[in-house]
């Protein structure tokens, strides 16, 4: 059990509930959302607080499941729609998010801060992304007729600019609070008449644990030469393009990279494809289905005639950490980049992130990472040929680059988020402390 942060916030008096699309079934873990929901879930459990994830999950699993002693309980929304869209959290979206909106509130009325209210307890209400304001809307419309709404108190975050349009956002203002992931996303919001709180993303504490170094010395075996790496969706925003342009680059300037990728079933995988080709890279996709580490190091060995390697398979942490650990370079070189959870994570296994300039507050350019700041691939390629020249720049970038990640672990992204909690209860009227 993690140690309670110094706020006024006690378990003996607060309740969390946390409504998302995204969620830990593979069904519904697209990208960092599902990341993010899964693992403050987890934190506030660990914690001691009674915490309900409530998210779109896999219509075989069952309704209800509970974690960590029942402290924490995972409530699969709408399986009977799930069951008529097989195809992940997002196929069939508007019907699941006209359920969700629909159903949700009751729900949460009823069966969780009606009884809380009984036991002389809050429910502090944690929504993420547009697909749940109407939910929020509705369920803060219900408190308040139910008169408990000194009882409820609704937060609901933004983690990127999509489905901003749908947003009715006066009537989310009244019903809440509203949150951001970084400065960056704050600034985006206020733009568009928004000033909402910062409050940042985190990462589980075991990403900094020490792995296997002889694991690393295999896939540094595996693949000699430079070793790259890139994870993330096949969108344009994440720069695949000037990524696969960077690794032409150093070809041809006979360094001989070997970039190890994760992407995803976007139809933008094609123009990733083309782009590599006509830099000149050499493509291999490498599928396996639940594999060991040994099956992935054997696999990656037998395809090491290419550039790029191609991991078409749910990647699991700890050869993700590894990875990340081993690559002389992480390419989180999006363009757009609300957070930049992929280059905290990197720097977490004690490695190099070469990341952009959005959301990334905690990036500070040849000092824990390498930060890119214009379109054009030679950036990057001319900070990895000055990191290769110069050794001990690279070993003490991934060493702050640990210390700074540290800062960042959930439990005490935490104790911001209870300060913030404690301070939007007083201008609301919610009781938090019982």
């Amino acid at each position: 059990m993690l140690t309670l942060p110094a706020t006024r916030l006690s378990p003996q008096t607060v309740e969390f509930v946390i409504l998302s699309f995204e969620g830990p079934d593979l069904y519904s873990l697209i990208g960092g959302l599902g990341v993010r929901a899964t693992e403050l879930a987890s934190t506030l459990a660990e914690l001691g607080f009674r915490t309900r994830l409530y998210f779109l999950g896999d219509p075989q699993k069952a309704y209800y499941e509970e974690q960590i002693g029942g402290l924490l309980s995972y409530h699969r929304w709408s399986q009977w729609l799930s069951a008529q869209f097989p195809d992940g959290v997002y196929h069939g979206e508007d019907a699941k998010i006209n359920d969700y909106t629909a159903s949700i509130p009751v729900h949460i009325l009823e069966q969780v801060v009606a009884p809380a209210a009984a036991r002389g307890r809050s429910v502090i209400v944690l929504a993420e992304e547009w697909h749940t304001t109407g939910a929020v809307i509705n369920l803060a419309r219900s408190v308040l007729q139910a008169g408990l709404h000194d009882r409820c108190l609704i937060l609901w975050n933004a983690n990127n600019v999509f489905g901003f349009e749908a947003v009715d956002w006066q009537s989310l203002r009244q019903s809440c609070a509203i949150t951001t992931v970084s400065r960056y996303m704050k600034h985006s919001m206020v733009a568009q008449g928004i000033n909402p709180l910062v409050i940042p993303n985190g990462i589980p504490s075991r990403w900094l644990e020490n792995m296997d170094p002889l694991q690393a010395i295999q896939l540094r075996k595996a693949l000699p030469g430079l070793l790259l790496a890139k994870i993330g969706r096949y969108h344009p925003d994440k720069r695949w393009l000037m990524a696969m342009e960077a690794a032409g680059y150093l070809k041809r300037q006979g360094f001989k990279p070997r970039m190890l990728v994760r992407g995803s079933s976007d139809p933008y995988r094609v123009a990733v494809i083309e782009k590599a080709f006509e830099q000149g890279l050499v493509w291999s996709e490498i599928r396996l289905t639940h594999p060991s580490l040994r099956q992935i190091l054997t696999e990656i060995k037998r395809n090491r005639h290419a550039d790029v390697l191609e991991l078409n398979f749910f990647v699991p942490e700890d050869f993700l950490r590894l990875v990340y650990a081993a690559a002389d370079a992480v390419l989180a070189n999006s363009s757009h980049e609300p957070f930049g959870l992929v280059g905290l994570e990197v720097m977490a296994c004690g490695g190099v992130a070469v990341t952009g300039s959005s959301g990334e507050d905690y990036a500070h350019s040849f000092v824990n990472c390498l930060r890119i700041d214009s379109d054009d691939a030679r950036e990057i390629a001319v900070y990895l040929k000055d990191l290769m020249a110069h050794p001990d720049t690279a070993a003490d970038i991934r060493s702050r680059a640990r210390l700074t990640s540290s800062l960042f672990v959930w439990e005490l992204v935490a104790q911001e988020l209870f300060r913030k909690i404690e301070f939007v209860a007083q201008l609301r009227g919610v009781r938090v402390h019982g």
